[in-house]
């Protein structure tokens, strides 16, 4: 990895704020004009996917008289003269809601409309598949209820045709009517067949629309015109409800929560599947509509999330929204009536506090976070029209919302605002073209410098004020962070009239984005397609404190930087280490990967004793302050104690930055050409590459050993002639007991206790309970496939010896059927591991306890790689975009 990004330039201008959104496994959305672009921040310049905005026919909400087309409240409807939508608002899921278990996209449009998108895991495309109308369901609802209006509203019968009577949400054409007596349809202007085409949810043949006032139809049109989306966190179903989850669906669900003119946020339930795929591309999405809830007077144009845990018998989430008329509110989730009930709710929340009153500033942006350090508070941060932002700080324990003031940072609209390092930094972006830190520090906010690009480069001192103005003729359009907060995106269309050409700007207190020179580029083809850009900046680096009294004792003598920073660097670095132990954080380490491997090139000593400090602290027996190779000898001995989730946090760091230059397969293999590198790093790198050979091991003989015991207890089941629970079913023993039998001298002795368990069990039972194969053929040819390694296999083939690869998880010779993928140890699995083994805290002292609960929590419940915790995916010609969790 270098030591600095390359820029990825846009074939369109962004034009709302907020354009640019960071997904949890690793993928950037870019909404510019009609497009959404999708890349991999590992990749800028690689593969990518991309949405284009289909034109959509209006609704047929009713027609208006002529005469009141250009009342006021019609002007922007009448005035509008927008050939293609763009792109409003975009917003990623949580993991877990796609049907191959990774994100969904939201994406709110010009035209009011909202619709979700899944990537193309299957189709072999760059075009993303839309999978959900938000906009036409919400219509579905509201047209079944006259829109919320009384019985006594006044609508016409049918009537007969008149020129003067319009549908007002296309003025440009005649409306066609049926008369009452004849039921005849006359044609006034036009085709009847044209219209038709042109009138939505209307039928095959011309229907009468209602006439509608002009106050009516205002009304209806500004509640399916929406303008800003939101995903909540993951929430769960109470055990108690009385609304099941739909048809194959989980209990596990995330809220969409869709703002709009009309002062109204529509929210919406989307669960997960119970099963993934990554086979079948016409798996449904299950969307149900929650609540309607009129959270302001005009319209909502800022929308965030935030979950509570300080509670843990009673998790809740907050919201947080803005309006144009200034105003910003924050409100509670009311559980019970927005996931228990399965009828639609006027009240799912409850309002905490109006924080902000109305004024004449419109509200741009907000961001909500809950930092883990104090998860009773609440960090709220809101951008305005005007280029200023306020900070909040609200104690939910005390109900006590202190404003820590307002800062007049930008000379125009705030276009982004992002909370990293836990609450402790705040970065906010412009239309004028700049970007800035803030820190905050108790109960005040003081702006800091912002680390240089490239690691290892100084940063400059503070700059003359008058240098704060914008040296560029573009905006910013918004501002992302990585999951590990290392790195922060930006979306810009900015031309630097500058010789330094991206990346070639570091500033202290603010940073003008630059990215690319106008004059240098060809009018006839470059011109065309980079109209903008996204840049991404290191922040590692970044103070966050006013003063620091640690002492870097690690070899940074080779390396060009100040030590400063690189104290800054190994507190984010290791901090973030510790927080991705949380079983509810996805394991996505990208960002820290690529660091190390960029310092690993100028500062090879820093890395490694960073990464030996990581180990001593994790480790229950510190051995802080001594020797890197007693650290690494005696991190073998405690993987027995060690967590699942840190064993593949170990597994990652070790294959991505110490064993970077090895080929993956080949350390799978044992086979790695370690003896090429030669020299002193030779050992180094034969005792870590054996250190996750034995972390690797500790994995299996856990995965082994919790087959095993769902084996005899599904057999106990069958002997009492009791019914099993729904769990994880095994499949591989055969398979199993031959890895047991060739790791005799390495694995415990309770795991071969079992093993022997299941060897004395009667074969026909076996076989009614679980799939039980021991001779296994080639897939290609129909030879006999021995058991030589739990990794590969060759067949023995008369003619040819095939190489087979071998599932992760079952050590059986995968099928010819696509198979799930890890893109960290490159294994793959053609069955996926039971969650409950990801929650194994260390070695079981029984491993029958784990499985006597065959029910356990759904957020696990999804296609995680055995020995590196990352969600696996489809594997993905080099042409098309994939994401790299690690």
């Amino acid at each position: 990895m270098a030591s600095r990004f390359q820029a990825a330039s846009l074939v369109a201008s962004p034009s709302y704020p907020n354009a640019v959104v960071w997904s949890d496994e690793n993928l950037i959305a870019v909404a510019t004009g009609h497009l959404v672009t999708v890349l991999n921040p590992a990749l800028p310049s690689g593969p990518r996917g991309l949405v284009t905005i289909p034109a959509n026919k209006p609704f047929p909400i009713g027609v208006i008289e002529r005469k009141d087309l250009f009342s006021g409240c019609l002007l922007s409807t009448s005035l509008s003269r927008d050939i293609r939508p763009c792109v409003r608002s975009i917003s990623w899921s949580p993991i877990g809601l796609a049907p191959n278990a990774g994100c969904l996209l939201a994406i709110c449009t010009t035209e009011g409309r909202v619709k979700l998108y899944r990537a193309p895991f299957c189709e072999f495309q760059v075009e993303w598949v839309e999978v959900v109308d938000i906009t036409d369901m919400l219509y579905d609802y509201l047209e079944n209820i006259s829109f919320g209006e009384s019985a006594t509203t006044a609508f016409s019968d049918a009537l007969e045709p008149h020129s003067d009577k319009l549908e007002g949400n296309s003025p440009h054409h005649t409306v066609y009517r049926r008369t009452s007596k004849s039921r005849s349809v006359k044609k006034f202007g036009e085709d009847c067949t044209s219209i038709t085409r042109s009138l939505k949810k209307i039928g095959e043949e011309c229907t009468p629309l209602p006439l509608v006032t002009v106050n009516q139809y205002a009304s209806r049109k500004a509640m399916l015109s929406s303008l800003v989306v939101a995903w909540s966190p993951v929430l769960w179903l109470p055990p108690e409800t009385d609304s099941a989850p739909p048809d194959n669906s989980s209990d596990c669900l995330s809220l969409l929560a869709v703002g709009g003119k009309s002062g109204q946020i529509s929210f919406w339930r989307v669960h997960e599947p119970l099963s993934y795929t990554i086979e079948h591309s016409t798996v449904p999405i299950s969307v149900t509509l929650a609540g309607l809830h009129q959270v302001h007077n005009a319209w909502v144009t800022a929308i965030s999330w935030a979950s509570l845990t300080f509670d843990a018998s009673s998790p809740q989430v907050l919201l947080a929204t803005g309006c144009t008329d200034g105003s910003v509110k924050i409100w509670l989730e009311y559980s019970e009536k927005l996931l228990k009930s399965s009828e639609v709710n006027d009240a799912p929340f409850s309002l905490l506090k109006e924080v902000i009153t109305a004024d004449s500033v419109p509200v741009s942006t907000l961001t909500l976070t809950v930092p883990v350090r104090a998860p009773q508070k609440t960090f709220l941060a809101v951008g305005k029209g005007c280029g200023s932002f306020e900070v909040w700080i609200c104690d939910l324990s005390i109900r006590k919302f202190d404003r820590i003031g307002s800062y007049n940072a930008h000379g125009h609209i705030v276009t982004g605002l992002a909370w990293a390092f836990d609450g402790c930094c705040l970065y906010s972006c412009s239309q004028d073209n700049s970007v800035r830190s803030w820190i905050l520090c108790g109960k005040s906010l003081h702006e800091v410098p912002i680390p240089p690009n490239t690691l290892g480069v100084k940063s400059h001192g503070v700059k003359n004020p008058a240098d704060d103005l914008p040296y560029g003729l573009g905006s910013c359009y918004g501002v992302a962070l990585s999951p590990g907060n290392l790195v922060v995106a930006v979306e810009n269309d900015g031309l630097m009239k500058d010789e330094t050409l991206a990346f070639g700007v570091a500033s202290s207190d603010f940073l003008s984005a630059c990215a690319f020179d106008a004059g240098l580029l060809n009018p006839m083809y470059q011109a065309r397609t980079q109209k903008a850009a996204i840049e991404f900046f290191w922040i590692g680096g970044q103070q966050l404190e006013s003063s620091t009294n640690t002492n870097l004792e690690i070899g940074t003598e080779n390396f060009p930087g100040p030590p400063k920073e690189l104290i800054y660097w190994e507190s984010n670095m290791l901090w973030y280490l510790s927080q991705y132990e949380h079983l509810d954080k996805p394991l996505v380490v990208w960002d820290i990967v690529a660091a190390l491997l960029a310092f690993k090139q100028s500062a090879p000593k820093y890395v490694e004793l960073t990464l030996v400090k990581w180990l001593s602290v994790s480790n229950e027996e510190s051995h802080l302050g001594h020797s890197a190779g007693k650290v690494l000898s005696h991190a073998s001995k405690t993987f027995s104690n060690t967590s699942t989730r840190k064993l593949h946090l170990f597994n990652i760091i070790c294959r991505r930055v110490v064993l970077s230059e090895l080929k993956a397969d080949k350390i799978n293999i044992k086979q790695p050409n370690v003896e090429e590198i030669g020299g002193a790093e030779e050992e180094k790198l034969k005792l870590w590459r054996d250190l996750l050979l034995c972390s690797e091991r500790e994995l299996r003989e856990r995965l082994v050993g919790f087959a095993f015991s769902t084996v005899l207890g599904l057999m106990s089941y069958l002997a009492d002639k009791v019914s099993k629970a729904q769990g994880w079913d095994p499949v591989g023993l055969a398979q199993m007991e031959n890895w047991v039998e060739l790791e005799n001298d390495h694995v415990q002795d309770q795991l071969k206790l079992l093993a022997s368990e299941v060897g004395d069990l009667d074969r026909r039972k076996l076989c009614s309970i679980c799939e039980y194969i021991a001779e296994e053929q080639c897939i290609y040819c129909s030879s006999s496939v021995p058991f030589d390694s739990p990794e590969i296999a060759f067949c023995q083939g008369a003619a040819q010896s095939h190489r087979l690869a071998r599932c992760a998880v079952t050590m059986k010779v995968c099928p010819s059927t696509p198979s799930w993928f890890c893109p960290s140890c490159q294994r793959y699995s053609s069955k996926l591991a039971p969650p409950q083994f990801f929650l194994i805290p260390r070695y079981p002292v029984d491993f029958k306890s784990l499985t006597e609960s065959r029910n356990t929590s759904n957020n696990l419940s999804k296609p995680f790689c055995p020995f590196c915790g990352i969600l696996l995916q489809r594997f993905q010609p080099v042409f098309l975009l994939s994401a790299s969790p690690a």
